[in-house]
């Protein structure tokens, strides 16, 4: 189960000549790919306009999610908290909210954020920061 996070996905849906499309199809394979409910509402609130909200609104309505769990809210405080403690800065409280779902759900997390390359340095996230080529 690959968990795929906002930062692949404005990539993957903002290509234009097909290339980041490609490496993703190539990468995702024949693995089950996941979202958030995160991602969903980072991508929604990221439309240009009523015709891109529509568009985004209908495809994401048809993908699956790892959804949070009564837990999740005070465990991803407590990786912030713990982090920040370590003198590891976090940008988004978001972020810890993601990793934590991924590790609740034992899924990979697909990224190209440097924040959850830091989380899993000291966390047991299993991460992969998402490469192509042209970029």
């Amino acid at each position: 189960m690959i968990l795929v996070d906002t930062s692949v996905w404005i990539d993957v849906l903002r290509d234009k000549k097909g290339d980041i499309v490609r490496a993703f199809r190539e990468r995702i394979g024949e693995g089950t790919c996941v979202l958030t409910r995160f991602t969903q509402m980072e991508l929604l609130q990221g439309a240009r306009n009523e015709q891109e909200w529509n568009a985004l609104d209908e495809y994401l309505g048809t993908q699956y999610y790892l959804e949070a769990s009564e837990g999740t809210w005070r465990n991803a405080a407590r990786i912030y908290f713990e982090l920040r403690r370590k003198g590891v800065t976090i940008n988004s409280p978001i972020d810890c909210c993601i990793a934590h779902i991924g590790m609740e759900y034992g899924a990979l997390l697909l990224h190209r954020d440097q924040d959850f390359s830091r989380m899993a340095r000291r966390l047991p996230l299993e991460e992969e920061f998402f490469k192509y080529e042209n970029r």
